[in-house]
């Protein structure tokens, strides 16, 4: 029983083969994204915005690659920050997180200062791929041996693109890279809100640019068959070679 896990991988394959299970899946989260339920949510009482699924598998990852520092673009409310920083604190040791925003409202900023998980958290204010932002995120990078990024600002294909030639390089073999929002290539335009991403402008289609041209990463896609829901199909990218 010490090595006792209970995945199954040939069921997670068979559940990603199922049609009428993927079927019934994009309908649950199509209908739940009209009522915004991703914004339900709160981690140690900050709003994370994200879905559920995924922040397991967020937890699954970073105790799997035990990073030094979490490299998140985006910031918002800062659930993400408190989470990522309350897993590394869980796990021991001095880990780190780095979030980055071109804007921390100052009401954001007053209540992630003083959350007890603040300890282990840095902010930079800036464009993730401002050339200024990128020479900063580096430098404190540098004193840091393991690092998994984390991807969720900007949902433009430009935008997203540009992370990932800028971020990839801070990502050892064995880590991720994870994008969140690819799903934006799978909505229908009246989800989205108006906004300036959509189906051929999506995180999606940067990641499937990005490993056309880097072989350094691959999509695990087991991740995403066992999630069922989850808005980074495609998004969860493992470094296999430095």
């Amino acid at each position: 029983m010490e090595n006792y896990d209970p995945k199954n991988p040939a069921n997670i394959a068979a559940m990603a083969q199922d049609k009428e299970l993927s079927a019934a899946s994009r309908e649950m989260f199509l209908g739940s994204c009209k009522y915004k339920y991703s914004y339900n949510f709160k981690w140690l009482g900050r709003p994370i915005i994200q879905y559920p699924q995924d922040m397991i598998a967020m937890q699954e990852v970073i105790y799997e690659v035990q990073p030094d520092l979490i490299v998140e673009t985006g910031i918002a409310h800062g659930g993400s920050l408190i989470f990522y920083a309350s897993i590394l604190e869980l796990i021991g040791g001095n880990g780190k997180v780095l979030g980055i925003d071109v804007d921390i409202r100052p009401h954001n900023r007053v209540e992630i200062e003083k959350h007890r998980m603040f300890k282990r958290i840095q902010m930079i204010q800036g464009s993730s791929i401002d050339a200024g932002t990128v020479r900063e995120v580096k430098s404190i990078a540098a004193s840091y041996k393991k690092i998994l990024v984390v991807l969720d600002s900007n949902h433009t294909y430009a935008h997203v693109a540009q992370e990932l030639e800028l971020y990839s390089p801070l990502v050892r073999k064995g880590s991720y890279i994870v994008v969140f929002d690819t799903v934006v290539e799978d909505m229908p335009a009246e989800l989205l809100g108006g906004r300036p991403w959509g189906v051929g402008n999506s995180p999606k289609t940067a990641v499937h640019q990005f490993l056309k041209k880097n072989n350094r990463f691959e999509i695990d896609s087991e991740i995403q068959n066992k999630l069922l829901i989850t808005v980074a199909p495609d998004g969860y990218l493992k470094c296999i070679k430095d």
